[in-house]
This record gives structure tokens, C-alpha cells and sequence, in this order.
């Protein structure tokens, strides 16, 4: 079972993979977007922790309302919603007392129809949902067939790099990096990027 102590564990180490690479990110988005992708996601990832480290929470679902919260209302441009959406979308799916993984997976299917609904990007338009809709499916996949947990997280972990890596020869098709059309083409997507690092804080969380 996931426990609340599994979820801070997992937000905690997301926050530490964010703020190692703020600089990155930042660096990143410096080539196709605003250049605050690792600003904005640090910002909104330290708000989340405090709100953590203040409150007693008395159950998972309210502590990832109060995550989604605090990176809504932190974190500016496309990122604060797009990451307040995953963290609130999993907040009312784990809304129960015992988590087990057939119940994240459902919480980060709602996560990706979420981000899909908000952002209305698809497969191949170089957004987060490269890297979120092959994961999240893969990783159904991997629980309905009972794949031992070690197997599990090692392929996720390197399905999420290789789907970030995979957004450098696409052409962007949302969002600021959109404008630059083909001039996009060769550069890695600050938001798959940033969400590389989510799923390999997630799966390295697990016991």
C-alpha cells in the first residue's frame, strides 16, 4: 500500500530533482520559451514543500490538494495550472484509505486528461503530454500484466527519459515555443523535461 509518507517522499525528492536543475530547465526554455521554466517550477516546487512541512494533513488526498494549491497560486505561466491540474486531479482520485498501484495508475490517467483537457496538446506537439500519455499508458500496462515492482519502476524510469529525449526533433505545436515554428526543431521541451523528473521521482519512491 501507499502510504502519505510514500507521497511526501515522492514530492520531496521531485523538489530536489527541480531545484538541482533550475538552471537547466531554465536554459531549456530559454531556446523556445519564456526562460522561467526552472524559475517558476523552483518557486512552485518550494511552496509545496512548506505547505508540506506546516501542516499535519490527515490524509493523502488532502496533502495533494494543498500541493496543487500552492503551485496554482506560485508558480507563473502555462506550468502553474498544467502541475496544479496533475497534483488536484490525484488528489480526488486518492481520496480513500488504502492506495495500492492500480490506484495511482488511475490517479495519473485522470492527471494526463487533465493536462491533455487544459492544455489541448496531443502526442508529438512537444509538450509534458510526450512524455505523460506514453508513461502513464505503459505503466497501466505493466500492473494489469503484475510485473514485479523493480521491473516496473526501471522501465518507467527510462521510458520517461527516452520520451523527453524524443521531444528535441519535434516541431513545437502549443504554447510560446509554437511561434518559432520549425526553429523549435532540435531543442528538448522544458515541460517534458520537467516531467521526466516527476515520474523518476515517483518511481524511485517506490518500495
Amino acid at each position: 500500500m501507499l502510504d502519505k509518507q510514500f507521497f511526501v517522499n515522492f514530492i520531496e525528492k521531485f523538489n530536489q530533482y527541480i531545484q538541482e536543475n533550475k538552471d537547466y530547465l531554465t536554459e531549456l526554455d530559454s531556446a523556445i520559451g519564456d526562460a522561467d521554466h526552472g524559475i517558476n517550477m523552483s518557486k512552485g516546487c518550494k511552496a509545496a514543500i512548506e505547505k508540506i512541512e506546516k501542516s499535519n494533513f490527515n490524509s493523502v488526498s488532502e496533502m495533494l490538494k494543498a500541493v496543487s494549491m500552492a503551485l496554482m497560486s506560485s508558480v507563473g505561466g502555462a506550468s502553474g495550472p498544467l502541475y496544479g491540474t496533475v497534483f488536484m486531479k490525484m488528489a480526488f482520485t486518492l481520496n480513500k484509505e488504502n492506495i495500492d498501484l492500480k490506484d495511482l495508475s488511475n490517479a495519473l490517467i485522470n492527471a494526463l486528461n487533465g493536462i491533455k483537457s487544459l492544455g489541448k496538446a496531443q502526442l508529438k506537439d512537444k509538450t509534458m503530454v510526450d512524455v505523460w500519455e506514453p508513461v502513464v499508458n505503459e505503466f497501466r500496462s505493466l500492473i494489469d500484466k503484475s510485473k514485479p515492482l523493480s521491473d516496473i519502476k526501471n522501465r518507467m524510469i527510462a521510458l520517461a527519459k527516452n520520451s523527453m529525449e524524443s521531444t528535441i526533433p519535434l516541431m513545437a505545436k502549443k504554447g510560446r515555443a509554437s511561434y518559432l515554428g520549425e526553429r523549435s526543431i532540435g531543442h528538448q521541451d522544458p515541460g517534458a523535461t520537467s516531467s521526466y523528473f516527476f515520474f523518476k521521482a515517483l518511481f524511485e519512491s517506490l518500495r
